[in-house]
């Protein structure tokens, strides 16, 4: 399994950013797809997560009712939309794949088997 992450850049407080991570390899309909971010001097932390049936969305608290986690599954590849943006948003996001996590552990960064290669979403205010 391989994943592309793609579509962060300089957004302005209030903007929005939807983020892409394509998949390749094989994936059934309760393989789990994360999204995770990381500050500057911070550690990796939980942003959305969900199975790739739809099932299971969560969202770290700071960013519900402003992210979505979905998917297209013609061509393979999750979606982050983000808006209300601020400059606390401002991170490298990554996703994440695992085919045989527990839902109890969508939220946490550790283990997951299949990380992309991480995107830049600054934040200005």
């Amino acid at each position: 399994v391989q994943l592309q992450a793609s579509g962060g850049g300089l957004v302005q407080a209030g903007g929005s950013v939807r983020l892409s991570c394509a998949v390749s390899g094989s994936i059934n309909s309760r393989t789990a797809m994360g999204w995770f971010r990381q500050a500057p001097g911070k550690e990796r932390e939980f942003v959305a997560a969900a199975r790739w049936n739809g099932d299971s969305a969560s969202y770290r608290d700071s960013v519900k009712g402003r992210f979505t986690i979905f998917r297209d599954t013609t061509k393979n590849t999750v979606y982050l939309e983000m808006n209300s943006l601020q400059p606390e948003d401002t991170a490298v996001y990554y996703c994440a794949l695992d085919r045989s996590r527990i839902t109890s552990e969508l939220t946490t960064a550790r283990g997951w088997p299949y990380w992309g290669q991480g995107t830049l979403v600054t934040v200005s205010s």
